[in-house]
């Protein structure tokens, strides 16, 4: 057998490998435009936090999970009575890609 240290890796097994980071690194942050699998930082002097930003964790919930309170698909923003909440979304939301990440 070749050992390869090159070698591609499936997002899914990357997930498990990356053990204690929150399952939100996976997308982009909006707010500090850190990109996917790396840290959040602070903008002014680049300090990296031990946490994501809301607006990251908001990202990914969006586009991981289906909206249990308003039934909406991944990838589509979560609505009260068809008027889409800018930049947030339904508490049971984060509930539900936490439970699909586990």
């Amino acid at each position: 057998m070749t050992i390869r240290p090159n070698a591609p890796m499936p997002d899914s097994i990357r997930h498990f490998m990356r053990a204690g980071q929150h399952p939100a690194r996976s997308v982009a942050c909006p707010h500090c435009e850190a990109a996917a699998h790396r840290p959040c930082r602070v903008k002014s002097s680049g300090r990296t936090l031990p946490d994501i930003h809301p607006a990251r964790r908001t990202v990914w919930a969006e586009t991981t999970a289906c909206c249990p309170h308003c039934q909406v698909a991944p990838g589509t923003p979560c609505h009260t009575d068809g008027i889409p909440l800018p930049d947030q979304v339904h508490a049971r939301r984060y509930l539900e890609a936490e439970e699909m990440a586990a």
